[in-house]
């Protein structure tokens, strides 16, 4: 192995400047035997840099190769497999694990020994050995072969030192001074001897020379001891009188300390006493305040809201751990309690009181106000109690039960004071729709137990807003002074004695204008009693509150806000909802009157639900865009529903009734009732529905009525037993024309344009029926030419035909002389001018298509004259000029 050592030291390591350290004859474990052998080798530059390099013999067997190597520094675990038992067996742990058969344990372990010296010696990064014997894990290894290998190596290894440049130069330069230096080694080495025994002696003899100089050195270091001792000895002394001031600055210090501790105790002590005092301590003018401040005048207010202010922050006040405890604080907090229990009491109080005065101030103004149709203004009122605001919030904080009273009693009492403005001022709204003026003056200075007004409108409603009067309370209110306008009990297209033309366009704007009012004057009594609401009694507005507001389909399938029954209470979630609540008991009497209203217009002339429905749309329309879950928007969504129910209903009343409608046998049908009364309906709509936001229910009931007056006109023309089909349906569709091009109603164009076609058709069907064959015998003998020219007889030789020919064709002619046919014209004229009506002014119309069809007849005759008698000089007794001679002067005439 010796032998195989250098040969690889020599042929292999030193050619790469590395010195073998260690080698190990293995193979691979489990394979077939192919030896190799691993070393471990270092490079003789600096810095040192350790491998183990694995080196195989080459396939010719002559020399060997270095295969591969590994960086000690990568070698993460030796395994030697047992550490007790002999075992050749070892792993390597690189980058992956090399296991290997060694050829002898010895070497195994001499290589193990050397890489774990190596280890110790170059790496900062220990290597785990596993199941290695701790013997082999030592500076020295056991002695032989291997021993003087790897240990002798490594120790030359640690011994050799190179050269510096120095000692080079003096070698060469020692060489260069003796020619037989390389020669002649043995003389070189002689030589070198000889002087290195001259140096020693010169050595020895300096040494022997400078005895004179240690001797005075050690004496020197004699008397220092000396010195020393004495500076030991000072030292000593020093230490007991420190250790004696140490022992009293440890007595000062501690009594520092107990200063100290006394003294930032008093500090912190003094810091929570202020604190108490600061936070706890309340004023005594704050104290009078409470107890007997003035509640009634805005100074005194001014100060019991500061006082209250003072109160709370005092009892709200963050104490410290510990503070609760005290004596003090505990007397302190219960005198906080007693002062707020009696001022809060003392203010609810005071406040309830000043809802009564304030009350009654505002029920002795209710008279003033019965005369014209307004409702008293409750503004001082709220600024009066707004100067309370703060103290409320302050009652709202400290005693809520207190606060809940206050609450209840002014929604108690607010509630019956709203309830008799708000009835007194229906009355009158009433009075003004169904009476005269002096009837309100009356009504305005009786007394209210005695107004026979009022017990007749009483029975207007009840407790479900529904109409219960009877006929003859409604006939008092709606006919009396009120001669020339028709029964409260028809409609816009009523059948009755009286026509549309007949109703009184004074009382509807009269209506019109009341309705407004009313919602006028409660709008802004809903919005103002809301805002005060909100600012009095701290509560949140103007949000959408979930859960409050659901949808309810009108009658044509649309939807319309609702809101829950304003006598059905709702759970109370949030203060959003405790407006509403209580918005709706103090207000809950709007909604039953504004019904009874409705109905009593409706019932007054159902053609009123067209005003009530503009004008509830647009107040429902500005208020959902302040609040669209307020109460105001919610109530007037829920009468809005009421009113266009009345309006489907007005709609299908008139559809009904035309379909009920009678005409007279013996009188002509002319324009029909409900063709004038839809003209007037769609003038005045329009007018009405101007810009408004409820279009959309316009047109669904233009179409339902157009229909309904299209099949209706149909229907009556087919009854018609006097005046022709075609002249009702002709007439009936001309005047519809005629409405809808003026009006220019956009939803009903494709009704406009089907009116016109049946009007052009049924006059082309009159004039074509009503002519008939002014010339019956000429006509009848053209039929037959026509015939025999169907029959295949060529034109020129029909008058080769007995019974066609020229002798009975002027026969035929002088039948029809041109008196004769002005006579025939003339009768036919009376005839037309029986069937027409005169309010559509058709007659010349129908007379003219009759002249323009009469010619084309006289023209088709003449052609067949000049085609079938060609050359014979026949002709008609009259022209074309004397047919329009006689049609006008015939129209003159009459």
């Amino acid at each position: 192995m010796t032998a195989i050592k250098h040969a690889l030291q020599r042929d292999i390591f030193t050619p790469n400047d590395e010195r073998l350290l260690s080698i190990v004859n293995v193979c691979k474990a489990g394979k077939k035997k192919k030896n190799c052998f691993l070393c471990a080798t270092v490079t003789t530059e600096r810095p040192v840099q350790v491998k183990v390099v694995k080196v195989k013999k080459s396939d010719k067997g002559d020399f060997y190769k270095r295969q591969i190597a590994w960086a000690l520094r990568d070698l993460a675990v030796v395994d030697a497999k047992d550490a007790i038992k002999e075992n050749p067996e070892f792993d390597l742990h690189f980058e992956k694990i090399y296991k290997w058969v060694a050829s002898s344990t010895a070497e195994k372990n001499a290589f193990i020994s050397c890489i774990w010296k190596l280890n110790q010696r170059y790496l900062r990064k220990k290597i785990d050995f596993v199941n290695v014997s701790s013997q082999l894990l030592e500076e020295s290894v056991p002695s032989g072969e291997n021993q003087s290998v790897t240990g002798g190596d490594e120790e030359a290894v640690d011994e050799y030192q190179e050269l510096n440049a120095r000692e080079e130069q003096d070698i060469e330069i020692m060489m260069e001074g003796c020619e037989y230096a390389i020669s002649n080694a043995e003389a070189f080495a002689e030589r070198l001897s000889r002087e290195l025994q001259v140096l020693d002696g010169a050595n020895i003899q300096s040494i022997m020379a400078s005895e004179k100089q240690v001797n005075i050195l050690m004496k020197l270091l004699d008397e220092a001891l000396k010195e020393v001792d004495q500076i030991e000895l000072k030292l000593s002394s020093y230490e007991e009188m420190l250790q004696s001031v140490k022992e009293q600055m440890d007595q000062i210090s501690e009594s520092n300390h107990l200063i100290h501790l006394s003294n930032t105790n008093n500090v912190k002590l003094l810091s929570e006493i202020e604190f108490l005092v600061n936070h706890m301590d309340l004023a005594k003018g704050h104290i009078k305040a409470l107890e007997e401040g003035d509640l009634s005048s805005s100074r005194g207010i001014e100060a019991c809201t500061n006082a209250a202010d003072a109160l709370l922050q005092c009892m709200n006040v963050a104490l410290r751990p510990g503070h609760d405890m005290l004596l003090a604080v505990e007397q302190q907090q219960h005198r906080f309690s007693d002062l707020r229990e009696k001022f809060a009491r003392r203010l609810a109080s005071h406040l309830n009181n000043v809802f009564v005065q304030q009350g009654h101030d505002q029920s002795s103004t209710l008279a003033q106000h019965s005369i014209e149709l307004t409702l008293p203004n409750h503004h001082p009122f709220h600024r009066d109690l707004l100067r309370y605001a703060k103290l409320m919030e302050w009652l709202k904080s400290t005693d809520y039960r207190k606060y809940e009273g206050l609450t209840k009693n002014y929604m108690d009492y607010l509630s019956r004071l709203y309830e008799r403005e708000i009835k007194d001022f229906f009355e009158v709204a009433k009075i003004k729709m169904t009476g005269t003026t002096k009837e309100s003056k009356k009504f305005a200075t009786l007394p209210r137990k005695e107004s026979a007004v009022k017990q007749e409108t009483e029975s207007l409603h009840g407790s479900s807003g529904k109409l219960t009067g009877s006929t003859s309370s409604l006939n008092k209110l709606s006919v009396q002074s009120s001669g020339n306008r028709r029964s409260q009990s028809s409609s816009l297209l009523d059948m009755g004695n009286m026509s549309a033309s007949d109703l009184d366009v004074a009382d509807r704007a009269r209506f019109d204008k009341i309705f407004e009012q009313v919602l006028s004057e409660l709008e802004p009594l809903c919005l103002a009693e809301q805002d005060f609401i909100s600012k009095f009694f701290k509560l949140q507005q103007h949000q959408s509150m979930p859960g409050t507001v659901t949808e309810a389909e009108d009658t044509d399938g649309g939807t319309l806000s609702r809101q829950h029954n304003a006598g059905t209470p709702l759970p109370v979630s949030s203060e959003k909802d405790m407006i509403r609540q209580m918005m709706i008991k103090i207000f809950r009497c709007i909604e039953p009157e504004l019904n009874n209203l409705i109905a009593l217009g409706d019932k007054i002339d159902s053609f009123n639900s067209l005003y009530m429905l503009v004008k509830m749309s647009h107040h429902v329309w500005t208020a959902q865009n302040v609040d669209p879950a307020s109460f105001l928007s919610t109530t007037l969504g829920n009468v809005l529903v009421t009113v266009k129910r009345n309006f489907d209903k007005c709609i299908s009343n008139q559809i009904r009734q035309m379909e009920e409608v009678k005409i007279s046998k013996k009188s002509k049908v002319g324009i029909l009732p409900f063709v004038a009364e839809f003209e007037e309906f769609a003038g005045l709509a329009e007018s009405i529905f101007k810009n408004a936001e409820r279009r959309g229910d316009l047109d669904k009931a233009y179409t339902k009525l157009i229909r309904g007056v299209f099949v209706n006109v149909e229907k009556v023309a087919n009854e018609s037993q006097k005046t022709p089909r075609d002249v009702v349906m002709m007439e009936n569709f001309h005047h519809i024309f005629a409405t809808l091009s003026r009006l220019k109603i956009s939803c009903l164009e494709a009704e406009k344009k089907e009116a016109k076609q049946k009007y052009t058709d049924h006059l082309q069907s009159y004039v074509i029926y009503s002519l008939g064959q002014p010339l019956e015998k000429l006509n009848h003998f053209f039929e037959g030419v026509e015939a025999r020219v169907a029959q295949g007889i060529r034109e020129e030789e029909v008058s080769y035909q007995l019974a066609f020919n020229k002798q009975e064709l002027r026969k035929v002619i002088k039948e029809y002389p041109g008196k004769e046919v002005k006579k025939g014209l003339d009768n036919l004229y009376k005839k037309v001018d029986k069937h027409l009506c005169e309010e559509e002014n058709l007659l010349q119309v129908v007379w003219h298509s009759m002249q323009d069809e009469f010619i084309r007849q006289y023209k088709h005759f003449e052609g067949l004259i000049a085609r079938c008698y060609p050359g014979s000089g026949v002709t008609m007794e009259f022209t074309i000029q004397d047919i329009l001679d006689y049609c006008s002067s015939i129209a003159q005439s009459h």
